[in-house]
């Protein structure tokens, strides 16, 4: 919404300019969170929660500026609330006949006639403020009145509806006005709307009327919609002469049905909803009264009609300093936490003890505030939250150190540096996950949430392929994720948990990460065989932060892996993991749009191993030489065996060796493969001599004979 900073400043002197006043008021949570033109016209954007209807006003912003700067904050007065013939002047409750019309009989002679305010549904309307005002001229709004509106984006309209607007964003209270004239039977009652009444309201809208609506009746007919908005027939035109101004206190709860049912939202509403001033209605009253007094003449016909139907007080709250220092953290003087208190309208009586201790009388303004950490929290704001020292929370219990924190951190740190991205899944599957991807026995939740997550989970596996799913359907398909979490599972006596490690890739995200030019299976092209060794790399870059002799792989993997993309992960004979892509009809089954990869880490058994240690080794100075060599081997040979074979010949100046190209058909034989193999030799200490590096490739070409394979041209 929209503020006047200038018509802010009319009740407070304040000693700042209007950009340090909004940034001091967004620091105490009435936010501004812009400002615009210059001068009289400055406009700060607020943001006010709707915890605060009290600041939805230039005068409850006001009372915050007052209080932030510990200067006075100036009353509004009036005058028009008191009796222009005291003759005639009346106060009653919700059944009296709190005030009277005067009329000329046919004679001439001045008389009066009862005017009633009922209040039927008290739970509805626990107060109802009128007054009257007669012999009124309605015209055009003064330019300051129409000037201002227009700064809060309002549009003028006739000097009783500007004035009723006007209080509205100066004090925040919704006042409306009727033509005096154009209501029947004498009377205001407000009660519940019955089966069958209709309403036209201001807006032209002919409303069918529910008996759950709170309305405003004349003696015949519904005239409001009580909180929400005025009825056409009654509205104030310019053959108006007797008006009936009127100010409630209507429950939050039956004026957003009530507009919500309606399809309405206007500035009236949004203010009851959220909790209107019970206190406020008889100053708002005064000040519309007052405003068209100034601007179309008139009489005031009798004193203010007030009509109460239920008091509304909130009982004190008590609040402890003790309580005070420990919510902060910081220990605050009891004169301090008083004047902050009292500043901001908190009335406080002390209570014999020690340490001190108070009850607060809340004022009616503020509704937000029902329990001691809310006025704890107003101690906070207005004592600036930059103010307290930076200190932890304290703690009864023992802190224990996770001794696998460190472990798991350079886990997560490799993961994200490979591109992918934490996810959290839920802690539950169903009966028929379980079955697919666990062996184990099974906790089964008492009081499960739904049929799909009644058990425990005992793989994240389900969780990692719903996330893929998910993000898959709505047109996501470069996608990484991990989670790190824990699994369970049934034991004599209890249940047992254990740490995993979970990744998952789609195929488009890992392609990506093939090279040009490097190992393709030339019959089948850009294969998911090359996808697989692409998520290979991913879980072995990621077993590498382990002290191991010797990472190899083999195929014995679970059902659910689909056969020849899938792999065993075993460090120094131990198995540490199993990763590949989805069994073809797991995936179908699930609707996956592209085939995904997989990987299952068992974490405890990594932590269980030391930390791999990077050490510096300087770039070498001398050139390296590549040797290729072409071989054709059977299809049980594998290129792990092929490298451990290379490997046992402990050639000392070998850095790599590894395949760059396989090729299948052709003049190669069914059943076998042949792959082009590349060693790399590099000296630290003299450039590679001709002969050294024939004697080293002699002795590869020898390992990979014993190991049957056939060297071709």
């Amino acid at each position: 919404m929209k503020l006047s900073a200038q018509w802010i400043r009319e009740f407070v002197d304040l000693p700042v300019d209007d950009r340090q006043l909004a940034e001091s008021l967004t620091s105490i949570g009435i936010a501004v969170e812009g400002i615009s033109g210059e001068g009289a016209n400055t406009v700060f954007e607020m943001e006010i929660g709707t915890n605060r209807p009290d600041a939805m006003n230039h005068y409850g912003v006001a009372r915050e500026a007052a209080a932030l700067y510990k200067v006075p904050l100036k009353p509004i007065e009036t005058s028009a609330a008191k009796a222009a013939n005291p003759l005639i002047a009346h106060t009653g409750t919700a059944e009296a006949v709190p005030s009277r019309k005067s009329f000329l009989d046919p004679n001439g002679r001045a008389g009066v006639v009862p005017f009633q305010i009922q209040i039927e549904d008290r739970e509805g309307c626990a107060r109802y403020t009128a007054q009257i005002i007669r012999g009124v001229k309605i015209k055009p709004s003064s330019d300051k009145i129409a000037s201002r509106l227009a700064l809060v984006d309002q549009r003028a309209i006739n000097n009783a509806a500007d004035a009723s607007n006007y209080t509205l964003w100066e004090v925040g209270h919704p006042t409306h006005a009727f033509d005096l004239d154009l209501l029947e039977g004498g009377k205001i009652i407000v009660r519940r709307a019955r089966q069958g009444e209709t309403l036209k309201t201001l807006d032209g809208v002919d409303r069918k009327l529910s008996p759950e609506d709170l309305i405003i009746a004349d003696g015949t007919k519904p005239v409001a919609l009580a909180g929400v908005m005025g009825g056409f027939d009654t509205m104030i035109t310019d053959r108006a002469k007797n008006i009936l101004v009127e100010s409630a206190w209507f429950d939050p709860v039956a004026v957003r049905k009530t507009a919500k049912r309606h399809g309405l939202h206007t500035d009236a509403s949004h203010r009851f909803e959220r909790g209107a001033d019970y206190a406020a209605t008889s100053l708002a009253c005064a000040l519309v009264a007052q405003r068209v007094l100034e601007s179309g003449g008139g009489e005031l016909v009798g004193e203010q009609i007030d009509a109460v139907a239920r008091q509304l007080e909130q009982a004190p709250i008590q609040i402890r300093t003790s309580q005070v220092e420990r919510i902060l953290g910081s220990k605050l003087e009891v004169h301090e936490i008083v004047a902050i208190l009292n500043r901001l309208g908190f009335e406080l009586i002390p209570e014999p003890g020690s340490p001190p201790e108070f009850f607060a009388r809340i004022p009616t303004w503020r509704l937000d505030v029902e329990r001691e950490i809310d006025l704890i929290e107003e101690i906070a704001r207005l004592h600036g939250y930059n103010n307290f020292p930076n200190t932890l929370p304290a703690f009864a219990g023992a802190v224990i150190e996770n001794p696998n924190g460190v472990k798991e951190a350079k886990l997560r740190s490799s993961m994200l540096a490979l591109g992918y991205d934490e996810a959290v899944s839920l802690s539950f599957i169903s009966h028929e996950d379980a079955e697919t991807f666990s062996s184990t026995p099974l906790i089964e939740l008492a009081n499960p949430l739904s049929e799909e997550a009644s058990l425990m989970r005992s793989s994240l596996l389900p969780g990692m392929l719903e996330m893929l799913a998910y993000n898959l359907n709505r047109g996501t398909e470069n996608v990484r994720l991990f989670e790190i979490g824990d699994v369970y599972g049934a034991a004599a006596g209890g249940a047992t948990e254990h740490r995993r490690i979970c990744m998952g890739a789609t195929s488009s995200a890992l392609q990506h990460d093939i090279p040009q030019g490097s190992l393709l299976d030339k019959s089948k092209g850009e294969s998911r065989l090359d996808i697989f060794r692409s998520f290979k790399g991913d879980v072995a870059a990621l077993l590498r932060n382990f002290e191991r002799k010797a990472l190899t792989f083999d195929s014995e993997v679970a059902e659910y892996y689909q056969p020849g993309n899938s792999a065993r992960a075993l460090l120094d004979t131990e198995p540490v993991a199993q990763f590949g892509q989805l069994a073809s009809e797991i995936a179908a089954a699930r609707k996956l749009k592209h085939d995904v990869f997989i990987a299952e880490i068992l974490a405890e058994r990594l932590y269980s191993r030391p930390s791999r240690e990077m050490l510096y080794r300087p770039l070498p100075k001398f050139p390296a030489v590549e040797r290729d060599f072409s071989f054709a081997f059977k299809d049980e040979v594998t290129f792990n065996r092929i490298k451990a074979a290379v490997h046992e010949i402990h050639l000392k100046d070998l850095r790599s060796f590894a395949p760059v190209e396989i090729f299948r058909g052709g003049s190669v034989p069914a059943g076998s493969y042949s792959i082009l193999l590349r060693a790399k030799f590099q000296s630290f200490a003299h450039t590679l001599r001709e002969d050294e590096v024939n004697d080293w490739s002699a002795k590869i070409v020898g390992a990979l004979q014993r190991l049957g394979g056939a060297q071709r041209a």
